[in-house]
């Protein structure tokens, strides 16, 4: 691993200061809509990280800082443990094979199509902006089906492949989909990556995809964001993520078609 760190001194006071910086606003970032871990990934790579160590110690930060979050949110009774967990499941299992195939694939060809998704997305957030704010509760209320349960799983497939951006594909299956509004579909979020997230973290261990240094200094950052996010994520209220989601959704396209440089 020193043989990859060339540049910089990671430990110094000044790129701790950056981790912990960095790894806070991933934290408001990744609560309130999701993306946010572009910012730790491509600070990563900046200090020397390849792709795939980025792509792999991003991850103790997200344990953390959902794990802060879900607490914070199941304590202001925005989060339903049980349901979480029954959507969780299959989200889990598609993490798993998601991580396996990050350890080896090329990522371009992938993000042009997930970019083309989140505009896609874009149009359904505008298109019936009352379902993100209100919700559907007799969706809530019923088991998962067949088509939840297939949804969930892609989106563990691409979570566990990079992760970045996930959050909006699951606030976007929560809401249009479980019916959840915009409020409770955050809480929810949080509490799927953190049931998710050791699965793929393990399959990143085990390959030897982690720079534990600096991915337990950022983690630090994005707990404390995280606690921020979610208590502003309750009393802002549903009409303030919807548009908070808007820009996190075409500032993350516009940066996977390389027209901006995040």
């Amino acid at each position: 691993m020193d043989s990859i760190l060339l540049q910089y001194d990671v430990y110094s006071w000044q790129i701790v200061l950056l981790l912990l910086l960095a790894g806070f606003l991933v934290g408001i970032i990744n609560t309130l809509a999701g993306s946010g871990t572009i910012i730790s990934y491509s600070f990563f790579m900046f200090l020397g990280l390849p792709a795939s160590y980025a792509n792999g110690t991003i991850r103790l930060g997200v344990i953390m800082q959902t794990l802060a979050a879900s607490l914070n949110f199941r304590r202001q009774k925005v989060l339903n443990f049980r349901k979480g967990i029954s959507l969780g499941i299959p989200t889990l299992l598609g993490s798993a094979i998601g991580a396996f195939v990050a350890i080896s694939i090329d990522k371009d060809i992938f993000e042009i199509i997930v970019g083309f998704v989140m505009l896609l997305m874009l149009f359904f957030v505008f298109f019936d902006p009352k379902r993100w704010i209100e919700g559907k509760n007799e969706k809530i209320i019923k088991k998962p089906g067949i088509i939840q349960v297939l949804v969930f799983f892609a989106i563990g497939l691409y979570g566990g492949f990079i992760h970045i951006g996930v959050g909006i594909f699951l606030l976007s299956a929560l809401v249009l989909v479980s019916g959840y509004d915009l409020v409770r579909a955050n809480a929810m979020k949080v509490f799927i990556v953190l049931i998710y997230s050791p699965v793929a973290l393990a399959v990143f261990m085990y390959s030897g995809n982690i720079h534990y240094g600096m991915g337990l200094i950022a983690a630090v950052g994005n707990v404390f964001g995280g606690l921020l996010a979610s208590h502003f994520a309750v009393s802002w209220g549903a009409k303030f993520l919807r548009w908070f989601l808007i820009v996190v959704i075409v500032l993350f396209s516009l940066k996977l078609f390389g027209i901006i440089k995040l």
